[in-house]
């Protein structure tokens, strides 16, 4: 919860510099390319989260990652913040939370659709024209498919929860049934 919370603030002073700058996609991006890096060279991401190795050897090593990889001069600059802070091994967090945010501050909504089963382009845009209208927001909205929800549609907002499905529907009518 702690490392939650931490990761939010970091992401929200890295949104904030980039609306600033007018570069929050851009920030956006590199901050996923540089998590990509590190989780995909298990290497240098242990190098980096260990406390065996001195802060200047990581520095060293994360500048060298850093001129590589081109990064703009303010995500160069938190990521070294975040080294120097010990909260580099938060990164993966950091990266999410500032998706959200960045969602957040442009107006944009990510619902996920699950259905029982594929649904028709038509009734996809249906939906997404319902939640844009619903929502007054940007939507881009991820589908999946659920076979053992029998029937209807379960839609995730965030953390709210609209469901839909005939299994949930089943499932009422069996608890009222034992309860009656």
């Amino acid at each position: 919860m702690i490392s939650n919370a931490i990761a939010r603030r970091y992401a929200k002073a890295l949104v904030q510099l980039g609306a600033e700058e007018g570069a929050v996609d851009r920030f956006g991006a590199e901050l996923g390319q540089f998590a990509a890096l590190l989780e995909g060279n298990a290497d240098i991401d242990s190098v980096l989260k260990s406390p065996a190795y001195r802060i200047e050897a990581k520095r060293e090593i994360l500048k060298d990652v850093l001129a590589k990889l081109s990064l703009s001069g303010t995500v160069s600059n938190f990521l070294q913040v975040l080294l120097d802070r010990g909260r580099i091994g938060f990164l993966p967090q950091i990266a999410h939370s500032y998706a959200a945010f960045a969602d957040e501050l442009s107006g944009v909504i990510r619902p996920v659709l699950t259905s029982a089963f594929p649904l028709e382009d038509a009734q996809v845009e249906s939906m997404k024209g319902a939640l844009v209208k619903a929502t007054g927001k940007k939507v881009q909205l991820s589908v999946q498919v659920e076979p053992s929800l029998i029937g209807g549609v379960i839609t995730k907002i965030g953390d709210k929860v609209f469901d839909g499905s005939v299994r949930t529907q089943l499932n009422r009518i069996q608890d009222i049934l034992q309860k009656g």
